[in-house]
């Protein structure tokens, strides 16, 4: 019988997890180690917590690494001493250095979050919902020193639903990537990998989020917007501000594109003050605000937010 295939996993997002464990538990496949981001300070309290794949493998047994920096020398000389013969990296976030792409036999290949070579970098799943995709999908690649430029190994479509936000899709594309990156694998390991290289022409990019990214401009598009709100929940959050005096920053979580009248309103202008949430003008369109979530407030519907912050029409939200 053929020896097990020694396997290092490197992933930190939740996105990472279907695939970890789909390996872990593998038949021929042995995890001789995980490397995850180390703690960082989240919520309120600003308290270190544990990432979602340290947190899955912290019950397991396997050796956990969590470098600063995954390229410093101790960090090479403990994966040599682990002796993977191939290095599966998912949702990581630290970017491999030629000296540690060079280490196991088999190289490292990543699973990439899109069809690539669009939507290269931090973001793919939702840039492509607020860009208004309808198609999407997973990648596996050898890994390069580029950002997501390595050789295409395999490919997977999965549709964007209409009523998609950046988790759902990302629930389903990780399971997807999971059987995926358990295909390449064995296909490395039986010498059968395919290896396509990606046309640079054709890349487009997906830049990692910050928080400004959620600051609803009422000259986009309405569709455009309404992708947003989904592409971008649950971070950063679509947010808007209530004009003075109230000033206060409102996160929208659901929203409909609707035809506006007049049509040529003012960006921002509320149309309606009446039915199922206030109807913004966007563009030469409208936004209905179906639930959103004032600051330091439970998330709402949106008649409930005219209802308790009096919003009137003709009112002009800054963008």
């Amino acid at each position: 019988m053929a020896p097990a295939m020694r396997v290092f996993f490197m992933g930190s997002a939740e996105l990472a997890c279907p695939g970890l464990e789909k390996l872990r538990t593998a038949p021929g496949m042995l995890m001789v180690g995980v490397a995850t981001q180390p703690e960082r300070p989240k919520g309120r309290s600003l308290r270190p917590a544990a990432c979602p794949v340290c947190a899955h493998v912290a019950r397991l047994g396997i050796p956990v690494l969590m470098p600063e920096n995954i390229n410093a020398p101790e960090s090479l000389e403990t994966l040599r001493r682990l002796r993977p013969d191939v290095i599966a990296v998912v949702a990581y976030g630290q970017i491999l250095k030629r000296p540690l792409l060079e280490l196991p036999p088999l190289g490292c290949v990543n699973l990439h979050a899109s069809l690539l070579p669009r939507y290269r970098g931090a973001a793919p799943v939702q840039w492509a919902i607020a860009r208004g995709e309808t198609v999407t999908g997973v990648t596996t690649m050898f890994m390069s020193e580029g950002l997501d430029e390595g050789d295409i190994i395999f490919q997977a479509e999965e549709p964007i639903r209409p009523d998609d936000t950046a988790v759902s899709l990302q629930a389903r594309l990780a399971r997807r990537g999971a059987e995926l990156l358990d295909q390449t694998l064995r296909s490395l390991r039986a010498g059968t990998a395919p290896r396509r290289p990606q046309s640079a022409g054709d890349a487009t990019y997906a830049p990692r989020l910050k928080k400004d990214d959620g600051r609803l401009d009422w000259t986009r598009p309405a569709e455009e917007i309404c992708n947003r709100v989904r592409g971008f929940n649950p971070w950063p959050g679509c947010f808007l501000t209530l004009p003075a005096p109230r000033r206060l920053s409102v996160k929208v979580l659901q929203a409909r594109a609707e035809p506006a009248a007049p049509p040529a309103a003012v960006p921002g202008a509320v149309l309606q003050a009446t039915g199922a949430g206030p109807l913004i003008s966007a563009g030469a369109a409208a936004v209905r605000l179906l639930s959103v979530q004032p600051e330091g407030k439970k998330p709402m519907s949106g008649a409930a937010f005219l209802c308790g912050y009096g919003l009137r029409a003709g009112v002009v939200l800054p963008s």
